[in-house]
């Protein structure tokens, strides 16, 4: 047999050299190019984290809420979040598989199942937002700009309503309440409270150096694209945008989930003979879970 023979044979698979239809071929197309824009996300945070590396908010003192529990959960509630959409992708697994076998009631159960989860996710990510931008024990921003945390005697990072009304003050509003420079001032010249940056290694104020800038400090709650009290005000670029655009993702996964269950109560796909549109749907479903891996272990573990 010749060479052009041969080669002929080897690359001579025609239009479906993989044995890929169009459509998944295409799905992973997109796939590839959304992979490319995520790790340029994740790059660029990653080179502003070691910028700021001093200064950076640790997540454990960022994310503690969890619903109905008091106290700090450090990460637990993302963790949740994380084990609920990993869930989802074995349930779309299965919707797969038992679309394979032309099982049209349990493919029907288990695109239900991975729907659930991803709205499940959306509400969690929507509520973690929430707690983000309201803000948790406030803090001082200096005229330089630096963020600073009070302090107490234990060294324990403490809320601006406990430094204002008094460590044994517990109201309902909590961080709700707003308050003003002066008040703040006046409660920490009462007590005895250092300014500290976030951040392992940020600078910590004495009592007497942090009251030398009280004057021209300011009260920050919360978190917004321009002041957040966590700590750099990038870390909170970072977080809306790159978590928005995953929840965009997840959203998007979501009402084509939705799309295709309808389709598949509706016997369209049993009547074609396959449920390749299930296959396709999942591929993209798997690509947004293991993004996610990837942005939870930048934001939250590392």
């Amino acid at each position: 047999m010749s060479t052009v023979a041969l080669e002929e044979k080897v690359w001579g698979g025609g239009n479906r050299p993989f044995g890929a239809s169009y459509g998944k071929l295409m799905m992973w197309f997109f796939l590839v190019s959304d992979a490319l824009t995520f790790s340029g996300f994740l790059t660029a945070y990653g080179l502003m984290r070691f910028k700021f590396i001093k200064t950076w908010p640790v997540a454990e003192d960022v994310f503690t809420h969890f619903p109905f529990v008091e106290g700090d959960q450090p990460l637990l509630y993302v963790a949740l979040m994380t084990f609920i959409l990993i869930m989802s992708s074995v349930t779309m697994v299965l919707a797969v598989h038992e679309g394979e076998h032309l099982n049209k009631n349990k493919v029907a159960v288990w695109m239900f199942a991975t729907i659930i989860g991803g709205f499940i996710f959306l509400g969690s990510q929507a509520w973690e937002w929430y707690h983000f931008i309201i803000g948790d024990k406030g803090a001082i921003e200096l005229a330089t700009g630096d963020v600073m945390h009070i302090h107490n005697a234990d060294g324990d990072y403490v809320s601006l309503s406990s430094v204002v009304h008094g460590p044994d003050h517990h109201a309902d509003h909590g961080h709700h309440e707003h308050f003003e420079i002066a008040q703040v001032r006046e409660g920490f010249e009462g007590g005895a409270y250092t300014l500290q940056q976030p951040g392992k290694d940020g600078m910590v104020m004495t009592k007497e150096e942090a009251l030398e800038h009280f004057d021209e400090a300011m009260v920050v709650q919360g978190a917004n694209m321009t002041r957040n009290e966590y700590g750099q005000p990038l870390f909170a670029n970072f977080f809306f945008f790159i978590t928005g655009f995953h929840g965009f993702h997840v959203f998007s996964g979501v009402m084509l989930n939705v799309i295709v269950f309808i389709n598949i109560l509706a016997g369209t796909y049993h009547r074609r003979g396959h449920y390749e549109m299930v296959e396709k749907v999942g591929l993209y479903w798997h690509f947004v879970d293991l993004v996610w891996v990837f942005v939870f272990t930048f934001f939250y573990l590392v």
